[in-house]
């Protein structure tokens, strides 16, 4: 009693730190309890841990043959695991992880006393392997916008959150399978989902195959994958390599010397490769594919079914294609074998020759050298050098002024402006600059950044000109196994080179469902990734059955009229040609016969002659390009620039305009189809992650011939490849080849009772080419692909293809409207032509001869070009 009178204020501090105390109680069993409701993960959460699910490909009979992914990500048990990555990863990592369960509170307070008091950095982490496994299955808050008792707050719960979860972890499996789902589970960047995809992406190995510094470099990124970017940032990704390998060396029994070699090196990122679609069978298409379906789903309105949109990457979507992989292999098979021997041809050609300058005047050397400029500066290599001298100036630059264009033309125009080669107005004018820009512009130029910006301009190009003229080792595209070739050669005759390889396409269509069963748009995709089974090009001769087939239709023309083999003019008042002056094309070889000709004939030998007479018949050409529209070839389809894709003039009639060979596919399933147009399409149907049905290909399909009339056109088709003229197949088959201006195009479209295929064949420019008719015309560029992926169907047992199938037999009257037989080849001229083209046979080499040989010595003008013109009412377009 005394005690308490004498100290009072004892009495109350008691009871305030009672208080206190329970008070802290009640605060510490809330937080925990609100920690433990918020977000965790359950038991069923950690048994079965979530990955975004990738969206698979499928071929037309259900097999798998690409995939759509944000995780590329390849599950390794515990068992298979390097015991090198292992080690560095424990002694790294949880140097105590077998001595612990989740939680390491040794560690954590020797992190607090040697890291945080004493500074030191290699004293390793406080968190465990299973803490950081436990990161991984939940979601960081942001810390953004917080006060510091808030963000001390968030990063104490979420500290607690990690140790209740890693205590749930080591409840629920082996130490052994945490490893594992550690490393599976960790994202290394660069697409690399998970210890295996990192190898594979980093190394281009297996990780069971790594060494030692592979293995250490690996762990290393555990600790931030970004900072330790081996691609980025070699130097940190080194050190902190060497910091895992004097762990290996502390805790580990490693050869000392073995390491210190180790250490001394950089890292080495010489096979480091990210995986993408490029691999596997059909990369074209997958490319293509990857387009399509960015759109669909907007376009269509297909949605989740909480509104929310299909993510192709993340959803796990079933994508069933009509792609036939039998028949993808067989052609792409066929479009490579052929190629190879076709580009040897070209080498030797052009020996000694410069296709950017070659029977070229001044000004389309310049057009050719610009376009070669572009194409080089277009190049990775430059694009690299580009940011690193010149990036750092922009970057300041946008800094100050906004996202102000700074590209290499803005660059020269403004040095112009102050060499007084352009005026203000004349860079807005030349569409140099913008004109909005034009005061931003103007203070840039009295800025001292402008100064700092010519400087490094000129070092971009001091270092262009000698780093691209400067042979180096690299790999360059070979038809070889492998795909490429090491060569010494400079960058800039590196692009020379790529750009010189004729490029290809093909697309194999089934007239009746119009499903694609094959497509291929070029010879490499890992070296030319432009798609030539969507570029426009001159079709040449192929556009000239569906001339034919409206004279015959719509003007009731008898295929056995004959037309004399004379020249034809179309003039200004003519009808309703709406030419400016004389239109008077010439054949291929600029002669005329003065014989006459049945269309059979005419179209059989491509005869320009009949072809123009057939539209002077017409009295326009309006009606072909109705034709073509209802064959799925838009009449109305124009240019940015407003212009037609099908023009208003007769030239069209020899292939004077630019389509796809898609659309040209498409249309060509007319004539296999009893008249019928049917829609080319690719992919079949789309199922969600449960198997639900969420998009169905619905094809267009339209008459667009007359089935009596198809007819006679299908049997025209088939006699341009009958005979001596035969493509040595058992198939009921028809077709027709195209050669554009000066041979920068080879075409042939086929039909059979299954498949329509046609094939493209040309350089990228159009200086890039054959010089003569022997070599650059269809009949030798294109239709032995066609050829030869026919005969692979027809031996393949497993194919889907029966050479056995007709086509529809045509109505009653048929054969008797056909009634000119023994007229559609006419030996007179065949046997001239034949004469002449023996004379030529020395010409060939002996493996060229080996392949078109006979055919050569066989054919007449099946497949030739008209002479020089241009895509209007004065030029010729294609011929044979």
């Amino acid at each position: 009693m005394f005690e308490s009178k004498k100290y009072p204020s004892l009495k109350w501090l008691s009871r305030a730190l009672w208080v206190l105390l329970i008070l802290g109680i009640i605060i510490i069993l809330r937080f925990f309890v609100q920690t433990i409701n918020d977000d965790l993960p359950s038991f069923e959460d950690l048994e079965n841990p979530k990955y975004d699910e990738a969206s698979i490909v499928y071929d037309t009979h259900g097999v798998p043959f690409g995939k759509y992914y944000v995780e590329n990500r390849e599950i390794i048990t515990f068992d298979e695991l390097s015991p090198t990555i292992i080690d560095a990863l424990i002694a790294t990592e949880d140097v105590r992880y077998h001595r612990h369960s989740g939680v390491d509170l040794k560690a954590l307070f020797r992190v607090a006393f040697k890291t945080v008091l004493m500074g030191k950095e290699s004293s390793g982490g406080g968190s465990t392997i299973t803490q950081q496994l436990a990161k991984l299955l939940f979601n960081r808050p942001s810390l953004a916008g917080k006060s510091f008792v808030e963000r001390a707050f968030t990063l104490l719960q979420t500290k607690v959150k990690e140790w209740i979860t890693a205590i749930k972890l080591e409840r629920s499996y082996t130490k052994e399978e945490i490893i594992a789902m550690y490393l599976n589970k960790f994202e290394f960047i660069n697409g690399a989902h998970g210890i295996q995809a990192a190898a594979q992406t980093y190394f281009n190995a297996d990780q069971a195959d790594l060494d030692l510094g592979q293995a250490a470099l690996l762990v290393g990124m555990l600790k931030n994958p970004s900072l330790y970017n081996p691609l980025r940032f070699p130097e940190n990704a080194t050190k902190r390599r060497n910091v895992v390998l004097n762990q290996l060396k502390k805790f580990k029994d490693i050869d000392a010397l073995a390491l210190d070699t180790i250490m001394a090196d950089q890292v080495d990122m010489s096979n480091f490769i990210r995986d993408s679609h490029d691999k596997g069978p059909a990369p074209y298409f997958r490319a293509e594919l990857t387009k399509w379906l960015r759109n669909l789903f907007k376009e269509k309105g297909i949605n989740k079914e909480d509104g929310s949109e299909y993510n192709i990457y993340t959803d796990g979507l079933k994508i069933h294609t009509t792609i036939d992989l039998t028949h993808q292999a067989h052609a792409e098979k066929a479009l490579v074998e052929h190629m190879m021997k076709l580009q040897e041809r070209y080498w030797r050609v052009w020996d000694g020759r410069n296709p950017w300058t070659y029977d070229a005047d001044e000004n389309q050397k310049k057009i050719r050298r610009d376009v070669l400029e572009r194409k080089i500066k277009e190049s990775d290599r430059y694009l690299a050098l580009h940011n690193k001298i010149l990036g750092p100036v922009k970057a300041k630059v946008q800094e100050k002024y906004g996202e102000l264009k700074m590209s290499e033309k803005v660059i020269k125009g403004l040095i112009d402006k102050e060499n007084k080669r352009y005026s203000w107005t004349g860079l807005v004018d030349k569409n140099i600059i913008d004109r909005e820009d034009l005061k931003a512009y103007q203070g840039l130029v009295e800025d001292p950044l402008w100064a700092q910006t010519k400087t490094d301009f000129k070092a971009l190009q001091s270092a262009y000109d000698e780093e691209f003229s400067t042979a180096i080792t690299m790999k360059v595209f070979d038809y070889g196994e492998a795909g490429f070739a090491e060569v010494e050669m400079s960058p800039r005759d590196s692009v020379k080179f790529h750009n010189q390889h004729l490029q290809a396409s093909l697309l194999s269509v089934d007239p009746a469902t119009g499903a694609i069963k094959a497509w291929v748009g070029g010879p490499g995709f890992n070296y030319f990734k432009y798609d030539h089974v969507n570029s426009r090009r001159q079709v040449g001769s192929t556009i000239k059955p569906f001339v034919y087939a409206t004279a015959i239709s719509l003007m009731g023309i008898s295929p056995c009229e004959e037309y004399e083999d004379i020249q034809y003019t179309i003039a200004p008042g003519d009808a309703n040609f709406q030419v400016a002056k004389e239109w008077s094309p010439a054949n291929a070889n600029e002669e005329f016969t003065q014989n006459k000709y049945n269309l059979y004939q005419g179209l059989l030998y491509s005869k320009n002659s009949i072809t123009v007479r057939l539209v002077k018949e017409m009295g326009n050409v309006d009606v072909i390009r109705e034709l073509l529209d209802n064959a799925g070839i838009s009449k109305d389809q124009t240019y940015p620039n407003g212009d037609y894709v099908i023009p208003r003039v007769p030239s069209i009639c020899l292939g004077a305009m630019d389509l796809t060979l898609a659309e040209m596919a498409g249309a060509y399933t007319t004539f296999a189809n009893d008249g019928i147009y049917t829609e080319p399409v690719f992919v079949s149907r789309i199922e969600d992650n449960t198997g639900k049905i969420i998009y169905t290909s619905v094809p267009e399909s339209r008459r667009a011939i007359n089935s009596f009339y198809n007819g006679v056109m299908l049997d025209m088709l088939k006699n341009n490849v009958g005979g001596r003229y035969g493509l040595g197949v058992e198939t009921d088959i028809g077709g027709k080849t195209g050669t554009t201006n000066d041979y920068a195009d080879g075409w042939f479209m086929s039909v059979t009772p299954d498949l329509v295929t046609g094939v493209w064949v040309g350089g990228d420019d159009k200086w890039i080419r054959f010089l003569n008719l022997d070599d650059g015309q269809g009949f030798v560029m294109a239709r032995p692909i066609v050829q030869n992926y026919i005969k692979s169907l027809e031996a393949d047992s497993l194919a889907d293809f029966n050479s056995e199938k007709s086509f529809p037999v045509p109505p009653d009257g048929f054969l008797d409207f056909i009634d000119c037989a023994k007229y559609k080849q006419m030996s007179v001229e065949e046997e001239q032509i034949v004469n002449k083209l023996d004379q030529r046979q020395d010409m060939f080499e002996s493996d060229f001869e080996d392949e078109f040989g006979d055919l050569i010595k066989e054919v007449s003008m099946d497949s030739i070009q008209a002479s020089e013109g241009s895509s209007n009412e004065e030029g010729n377009g294609g011929g044979g």
